[in-house]
């Protein structure tokens, strides 16, 4: 089984909990998921199945869109709900005073990874060394944040939408936000509505996953292409004999190809007939195999 499954993952579960499952659902024992949620956030989680799994690590650049509530007047250690609270204030701001407050963090912005985070320093993840209670000095990243608008409120809790750069942390942001109002905020609710280009509308549940298996019915209407991924690559088409050569893990004479990328560039390539054969890249006039799909 080869391909994509996007998963409206509930809450409550780890984003490594929902691989388990959906292995054992599927049979299937090559898995991974291309982006973690927090047990408390719900909505898209691709999962990357068989073949596709090789694909992992060479996933294009893409936006990602939350819907997020965040409560005003409150600070925790992990930037959500559902961590110790550090602090609570009175809140005296107006509506006015958010949405201007909003407007200072669109575009491109740095932003500090929380201490609770999947996010690696030095090999260890921050959230071990913050289980322990310590807390190491994080170097600030550029994010970006495309869009954000204010969708709803209601009485010091608001909900936002956000579109932004793959890295960005919703909670750090919500963090942030806290601090420019001054009463602090915390992340009530966290729901991803797109990740690597799929949406909500592409997503089952793992309970609709599990009833079609128990129908016998197949998951072929579930299951997406790997190339469908990378629709904002440029495609070439080779020939049998170039098909061949590739396949096999042999470069290509950019010379010899249609419509040839340019230097650097990376490309889908496909059979004469229209076969997914991988991924290619342009390096010294050569479109080199950059991954193979083995369907297997």
């Amino acid at each position: 089984m080869t391909g994509i499954i996007c998963i409206n993952k509930e809450k409550d579960i780890t984003s490594f909990g929902v691989v388990n499952k959906v292995r054992g659902i599927l049979g299937e024992k090559k898995a991974g998921h291309t982006g973690t949620l927090d047990p408390m956030a719900t909505g898209v989680l691709p999962i990357m199945l068989g073949g596709a799994t090789k694909f992992l690590n060479y996933l294009p650049e893409s936006d990602k869109a939350y819907r997020a509530s965040f409560l005003l007047g409150k600070t925790t250690d992990t930037l959500d709900i559902t961590g110790r609270v550090l602090s609570e204030k009175e809140v005296n701001v107006t509506d006015e005073r958010v949405n201007d407050a909003l407007e200072k963090f669109r575009g491109v912005i740095m932003q500090t990874p929380p201490m609770f985070s999947a996010k690696s320093v030095d090999g260890v993840r921050l959230y071990d060394i913050a289980r322990r209670g310590a807390e190491i000095e994080r170097e600030p990243c550029e994010v970006e944040i495309k869009s954000l608008e204010l969708v709803k409120l209601n009485e010091n809790e608001y909900v936002i939408d956000v579109r932004c750069s793959k890295g960005t942390y919703i909670r750090s942001l919500i963090d942030d936000i806290g601090k420019e109002l001054g009463c602090g905020a915390v992340m009530t609710a966290l729901e991803r509505t797109e990740a690597s280009g799929f949406g909500l509308g592409d997503c089952i549940t793992l309970s609709q996953l599990q009833e079609m298996r128990d129908s016998g019915e197949g998951f072929d209407a579930v299951i997406k292409s790997v190339e469908s991924l990378y629709g904002d690559y440029k495609s070439v088409r080779v020939t049998p004999a170039q098909s061949n050569r590739f396949k096999n893990g042999g470069a290509l004479d950019i010379k010899r190809i249609k419509n040839p990328p340019g230097e650097h560039e990376k490309v889908t390539v496909y059979s004469f007939d229209g076969e997914f054969l991988g991924l290619g890249i342009n390096k010294g006039g050569e479109l080199k195999v950059l991954r193979l799909l083995i369907n297997k």
